[in-house]
This record gives C-alpha cells, sequence and structure tokens, in this order.
C-alpha cells in the first residue's frame, strides 16, 4: 500500500516535535533523531515506510518542516516544539518588521499580554503575509500581526532563524506590536485589525 505522504508528515510532526516517547524515541538534546531507529520505532507504530519516503516527505514539505543532518544520518523538525530542545541557532538581527498570524478571537488578550509561545517552545514569526495569514487561518479568522522586530532586537531580545525561515523568540511583549488605528477594534465586526498593510 503507497505511503501517503501527508499522514507521514503528519506522524513525522508528531513525534520529532511532540511525542518522541509514543514510539519509544529519545530525541537528542538539539531534537536530532538517526533516520534508522526513526524508521524502525515507526514502522511498528503505524504503516510501513521506507528512507526514501521519509526523504520524499522532507523534500517536498512546503514548510520545509524537517532538517536532515549533513552527513544525512540524522532528522530534526526544524521548529514547532512542545518539547524541551536546543536547536543550536545562533542569535540574529532579525528584519526591521516580522508578522505573526493569529485569529481575530485571540486580538483583544494579545494586546494586553503580548505574543507567548503557548504549547509550544517560542513564538513563531514570519517574514512574509502569505503564511502568516495561512498561520492565522487555521485558528479562525485571520488577523496579522506586525512586530516592531529590530527595537526589540536593540532591547537585547534574542531571534533565531529556523532551517525553514521561519524567525523564533521567547516572547513578544505587547509594547513591541506596532500600533494600527484598528487593532482594538475586536474580532467582531469587518473592523478587523488591519495590522497586515
Amino acid at each position: 500500500m503507497p505511503v501517503d505522504p501527508i499522514q507521514l508528515s503528519k506522524f513525522l510532526s508528531f513525534v520529532l516535535r511532540h511525542k518522541p516517547d509514543a514510539i519509544g524515541l529519545a530525541l537528542d538534546p538539539q531534537g536530532w533523531v538517526r533516520i534508522d531507529e526513526l524508521i524502525e520505532k515507526g514502522n511498528v507504530a503505524r504503516p510501513r515506510f521506507s528512507r526514501e519516503d521519509l526523504l520524499h516527505v522532507v523534500k517536498t514539505s512546503d514548510k520545509k518542516r524537517f532538517s536532515i543532518s549533513t552527513d544525512g544520518l540524522r532528522i530534526r523538525a526544524a521548529q514547532g516544539h512542545s518539547v524541551s530542545v536546543d536547536l543550536g541557532l545562533p542569535p540574529q538581527a532579525p528584519p526591521p518588521v516580522l508578522l505573526h498570524g493569529t485569529a481575530t478571537r485571540f486580538i483583544d488578550s494579545i494586546l494586553r499580554e503580548g505574543l507567548k509561545p503557548q504549547d509550544r517552545e517560542q513564538v513563531h514569526l514570519s517574514t512574509d503575509e502569505a503564511t502568516a495569514r495561512r498561520v492565522g487561518q487555521r485558528h479562525g479568522k485571520a488577523a496579522i500581526l506586525k512586530i516592531d522586530a529590530l527595537r526589540m532586537h536593540a532591547q537585547g531580545f534574542k531571534f533565531y532563524l529556523a532551517d525553514n525561515g521561519v524567525w523564533l523568540t521567547d516572547q513578544v511583549p505587547p509594547e513591541f506590536l506596532i500600533p494600527s488605528s484598528s487593532e482594538t477594534d475586536s474580532a467582531t465586526t469587518s473592523r478587523q485589525p488591519k495590522l497586515s498593510t
């Protein structure tokens, strides 16, 4: 039976980001696991897949969710972990403005409390509106927040660039959300936050 690449991608995300122990895996401190061990233990838990199936998912993932080590022996999730890992990414100066996609129903609390990682290790930010909008749409009616990333960086907040182009930071306090004339209009009307110009 052919391997469904979408289902395999979801499985890999589950074990490499959230529950490696569900199939008896242990990630190393940087989130890596040996590919042969992942295949061996993964094939006990789900329909069988091969190294070729796995590499096809890595190569064709639209969000580049996974990274392969330079020696080709290990794999890890590029970001999005809810288990504690240190991706070993060096801090970098971010672009002046980064974007965060969310649902309109969360805007009020974000404006009060800022952006927090919630069930992830870090807050995920992007450089392009299309990506931020897709992320927001996963949770409902999309809203895009702009973050004054360069000012955050100047004040000592650290930013990291994941292998797949996602920017990561530990939190975004509310004072670094770039104001918009409509951001205080909540998700209730067509006057949703227009922070995505």
